[in-house]
């Protein structure tokens, strides 16, 4: 879904930067600069860096919630009377830092996966964390989310405008959420 918007934002002429994790798939047009990571902390300070010079950010993946307060360079080998206990420590809130940081002429739009209370829980997030604009899938929609060409979403606005749409390739989404930030920018 994010190299689907990066796309379609550079088509429409803006100069986009990508920051991506780890994924099979690659960008070559000229508007888009791609800044690859592959950890949590790695995303988190990509994107503190390039936000203020953006007037429009688009996150429109997660990093994970926690990640492991320890982690090992090599193999840990296997020791059958040893017992295994993970720790994890929470990552950074990216979204929620970039809205704290928003400045009144950002365009900030978040993403949210939900599987129940969907649309109450989706408005949650787009005010806690001061979005302009959130993105709704659903994992009951098949289809739509991860893993796929397709998707189903719903966009709810700062204004708590709802607007369903059927499911659709993921290109063809990538244009109604591009068409809904431009809309935001002229209000």
């Amino acid at each position: 879904m994010g190299y689907a918007l990066a796309e379609e934002f550079a088509q429409r002429g803006a100069i986009v930067t990508l920051i991506s994790g780890p994924v099979s798939i690659q960008s070559h047009h000229k508007n888009i600069s791609i800044t690859n990571v592959v950890s949590a902390a790695e995303m988190h300070d990509a994107c503190m860096h390039a936000f203020p010079e953006n007037n429009i950010a688009v996150m429109s993946a997660a990093v994970a919630d926690y990640t492991p307060e320890k982690t090992f360079k090599q193999k840990v080998k296997k020791k059958s009377d040893a017992d295994w206990e993970i720790k994890l420590k929470k990552t950074k809130d990216i979204l929620k830092e970039m809205g704290d940081n928003k400045k009144p002429d950002q365009v900030l739009v978040g993403f949210a996966l939900e599987t129940n209370n969907e649309i109450d829980n989706a408005i949650v997030k787009l005010k806690n964390k001061n979005l302009d604009l959130i993105v709704l899938n659903s994992l009951m929609d098949k289809g739509a989310g991860f893993g796929g060409t397709t998707n189903k979403v719903t966009l709810i606005d700062k204004n708590e405008q709802i607007e369903n749409y059927k499911l659709k390739s993921k290109t063809e989404v990538a244009v109604d959420i591009v068409n809904k930030v431009k809309l935001l920018l002229s209000s």
